[in-house]
This record gives C-alpha cells, sequence and structure tokens, in this order.
C-alpha cells in the first residue's frame, strides 16, 4: 500500500442474488492522497458486485499496466479487466484484448465518460459491461464512510440495497452502451 495512504476496512456481508453470489468478507481498502473518496467508494462497489474467485485489487496509481480490480486465475491469468472511474479507450482496448472479460464501473456522468470513447478503436467494446449508480448514490455512501465499517450489499433484480455504517442506500445498476 502506498505511503501516505488512509486505510479503510470494510467487513462486507455480500448477498448478490441476481449472480447467486453470497459470502462474507474482510476488505482493507486503501485511499491514496491523489485518490478521490468517490473513486475508493466505487472501487469497493466494483470489487463487491464482480467478487468471485481470484478477484483483488491491483497495486493502485503505482501500477499503471492493471486495473483497478481484477480477477486471475489459478495460473494467475488475467481473465477479468475491472476499471473504475472514467478510462480511457486505449485502457479498455489493451484490457479487452487480455482479459477474457471486461467490465467498467463509474461514479461520473455516465454519458460524458462514453463520449470520450467515441470513434476510438476498442477491442470487442460491445462485450464491454459498463455500469453507473442513481445521481448521489456514491455520494451519499462516501459520507457514511469511516476508517473501520461493516457494509451489507444486496443485489436483486439490478437494484443495490447498501447498509453501510446503519445508513441504508439503494440505487438501481444502470447499465450503459459503450460507443
Amino acid at each position: 500500500m502506498a505511503a501516505g495512504a488512509t486505510i479503510h476496512t470494510f467487513a462486507v456481508q455480500l448477498a448478490d442474488v441476481d449472480r447467486g453470489v453470497y459470502d462474507d468478507f474482510t476488505l482493507r481498502v486503501a485511499l491514496h492522497p491523489s485518490e478521490t473518496a468517490p473513486y475508493m467508494v466505487t472501487r469497493l462497489l466494483a470489487y463487491c458486485l464482480e467478487f468471485e474467485e481470484g478477484i483483488a485489487f491491483s497495486e493502485g496509481i503505482s501500477s499503471t499496466d492493471e486495473p483497478a480490480v481484477l480477477v486471475r486465475d489459478m495460473t494467475g491469468t488475467i481473465t477479468a479487466w475491472i476499471e473504475v472511474g472514467a478510462p480511457d479507450a486505449a485502457r479498455l482496448h489493451f484490457g479487452s484484448k487480455l482479459a477474457g472479460r471486461v467490465a467498467v464501473y463509474t461514479h461520473r456522468d455516465p454519458a460524458k465518460v462514453s463520449a470520450a470513447w467515441a470513434g476510438k478503436r476498442i477491442h470487442n467494446s460491445s462485450d464491454i459491461v459498463f455500469r453507473s449508480f442513481d445521481a448521489g448514490f456514491v455520494d451519499d455512501a462516501v459520507a457514511a464512510v469511516e476508517r473501520r465499517n461493516t457494509m451489507t450489499l444486496s443485489v436483486t433484480e439490478g437494484q443495490l440495497y447498501l447498509e453501510l455504517n446503519g445508513t441504508t442506500l439503494t440505487s438501481e445498476l444502470h447499465t450503459h452502451e459503450v460507443a
């Protein structure tokens, strides 16, 4: 973890009915000084929403050739490339060629994020999953974050139910086309 980073611990209970994934785990998430709190929360949500065996956070800003979250198989091969925020088209192109599955989770305006990709070459762009949350959802979650956190995340029919340190939030999980 980077020097100067603030470490947040999350005790997570995950119930993703849509994917049939149910698990309890603890995550230590570093918030680097150059990273925003909404980015960190989106990275945490992406991890939970993509949770499977082999998932991990990358080494963060020190690792420019990896996404925010990735999934490796038993051989170490990257099987899922999961970006957060507003990655450029070249990163999506690279990730799509490298991994079998690519997903993007954003806390920003999805129309503006996808507009930056328009007309640019992105390998298998139609297979990339691009998701966002209701306006204000990530900001409300950021307001509830503490250094030590308890979190319950449920997903049912594309609807997120998040309980974070006693604060209850809901959002639709919006899926968008990659231009």
